[in-house]
């Protein structure tokens, strides 16, 4: 049995992989040693072909893993003529992937990569670049050498910030070192689902870890080629007219997506041979039952189900094809340890927990020994996790603590409902009542949704006093479910006929109020336990 290389392919084996201390296992020190080690097994095998934009897929860009190196070093020598180091920040903007795939491993080589959203608004990219002390480096040129004889990273050598799926305010930014990527990379590459031969397709943003984790690092280790879509990924509505003959001309063996893209992928007919494509990830988002079952029957490709955040690196279960636990989001990965917390919260430790917040240039805000993730969940014997909803989503009624996921669950169980969401709407008695927002396909009313969730949530005081039907929820750029524009719409109805208005700060909701017209609306705000404010007028 090869060290490196475990026996991985059922979820008994997690027990026998444990024996062997990670530190045994040889991985490569960094990133750039990872890249290099590909380069060198497998120098002429195709690693990365970028499509253009969907109308054009067939006139593709590729690299073997040679070239992607030299991409990397002509990279690496750009940014340290620009005068990059090993702590400096390098942040890097663009949906370019054949500009973005070798300079964040380039950065990662320099000085520190921070891919940033494009589509951040201003004000928050500029208070991300100077939390880190960063600057954008000039990529319009690159030195024509593929040597580079500068520093090697080293595996406590920080690799990258990235920030965190917030959407009020400026996010967090999570710093990871080499080894926690390294590390994450081989956990997901240890497994016997996929060998060299297998063909990945990838087409979440370089500015999320899963890109860079799942469909970029993790190949690496068996030199497996990856397709890329073209700059707007997912977000591109052509790409699904073309789908299933990219799948077919590539043989694609698996891709990694949020369930909206699978929800999407079953409507769209399967016009071509997708026997190679053996199963799909998914993650970043619950996945609704109904999703799984349209996706799965429309294509017969089984959805294998991830869990993880950028604090933990990237990936901290998946599931297993052959051996699905239905309401799982997976079991835990080799040498990451998890447990349940007294408050419910799920809690993680080992070498992918990540090294801090940035609080300032240089300067990080270091996690526990456990990392509490805001998750709630149970874990059974086997390691296998199950989520239950967000801590911090908690709808308070009457000091009851009612979990959104099983308002959600019921409605979710209705034919004609493709999407779910609860939330809390303010009330004055209770202090929050539960609201639900959906999605439908089918000729439904909302009191009949709000009739059948009510006959069907596990207890009373979790049935929604109201069901909204809405043309799509809200989501982050990364596909995740944005639960605070919801909240402000909720606390909008209670309200509605006040002279006031709703907004979302700092990851909640507040109200706002003219100076004159206080004293009308101050008696009834006072009733529910909602912050509001005097709004700042605009000065002439």
């Amino acid at each position: 049995m090869s060290t490196l290389w475990p026996r991985y392919s059922a979820p008994e084996d997690l027990t026998e992989i444990e024996s062997v201390p990670l530190s045994d296992r040889g991985l490569p020190d960094s990133t750039y040693a990872l890249l290099k080690r590909a380069a060198d097994l497998w120098p002429h095998r195709r690693a990365i072909t970028i499509l253009p934009e969907a109308a054009r897929w067939r006139k593709p860009r590729s690299w073997t893993f040679a070239e992607l190196l030299g991409e990397v070093r002509r990279y690496a020598n750009l940014l340290r003529e620009q005068g990059f180091g090993r702590n400096d920040a390098i942040a890097l903007m663009s949906n370019d992937r054949a500009v973005m795939i070798p300079a964040i491993l380039a950065a990662q080589l320099v000085g520190i990569a921070m891919p940033i959203n494009p589509d951040l608004a201003p004000e928050h990219v500029n208070e991300l670049l100077a939390r880190a002390g960063a600057r954008e480096p000039d990529l319009s040129a690159s030195p024509e050498s593929s040597k580079y004889d500068g520093e090697l990273p080293q595996g406590t050598d920080l690799a990258a910030y990235f920030h965190t799926g917030g959407t009020t305010g400026a996010p967090k930014l999570a710093a990871h070192t080499h080894a926690n990527e390294v590390a994450n990379a081989w956990m997901l590459a240890a497994n016997e689902l996929l060998d060299e031969d297998s063909v990945l397709f990838a087409a979440l943003p370089l500015f999320h870890v899963n890109a860079l984790i799942v469909t970029l690092l993790t190949p690496l280790f068996k030199g497996q080629h990856v397709v890329w879509a073209g700059p707007l990924g997912y977000r591109e509505p052509a790409l699904y007219g073309e789908f299933w003959r990219i799948v077919e001309h590539f043989r694609i063996t698996t891709m990694s997506a949020v369930p909206t893209v699978y929800g999407v992928l079953a409507q769209c007919p399967v016009n071509a041979d997708i026997s190679s494509l053996r199963f799909a990830m998914v993650g970043a988002a619950p996945l609704p039952p109904a999703v799984r079952n349209s996706f799965e029957a429309h294509t017969g490709v089984p959805l294998v189900e991830g869990y993880g955040l950028t604090e933990a690196t990237c990936a901290t279960a998946r599931g297993f094809p052959d051996a699905l636990r239905p309401g799982s989001v997976g079991q835990r990965l080799p040498y990451q340890q998890v447990k349940v917390q007294a408050d419910g919260v799920l809690a993680i430790s080992g070498p992918t927990v990540f090294a801090g917040y940035v609080k300032s240039p240089g300067e990080l805000v270091e996690p526990g020994e456990w990392l509490d993730t805001g998750d709630l969940a149970s874990v059974d014997d086997d390691g296998f996790i199950r989520l239950s909803g967000r801590a911090k989503d908690l709808i308070v009624r009457g000091g009851h603590n009612i979990d959104p996921a099983v308002i959600e669950d019921a409605l979710l169980g209705h034919s004609a409902v493709t999407g779910a969401s609860a939330v809390g709407r303010p009330d004055p008695h209770a202090g929050e009542v539960p609201v639900a927002y959906v999605t439908v396909a089918g000729d439904v009313t909302p009191e009949e949704l709000r009739e059948w969730a009510e006959q069907r949530v596990p207890e009373r005081a979790a049935a929604p006093k109201e069901v909204v039907v809405v043309p799509a929820l809200p989501l982050t750029a990364i596909g995740k479910p944005y639960k605070v524009e919801l909240r402000v719409d909720a606390t909008r109805r209670e309200l509605e006929g006040l002279d006031v208005e709703v907004s979302a700060e700092g990851g909640g909701v507040v109200v706002l109020v003219g100076a004159d017209a206080v004293a009308d609306v101050k008696p009834v705000l006072d009733r529910y336990a909602i912050a509001w404010r005097i709004k700042e007028e605009a000065r002439s």
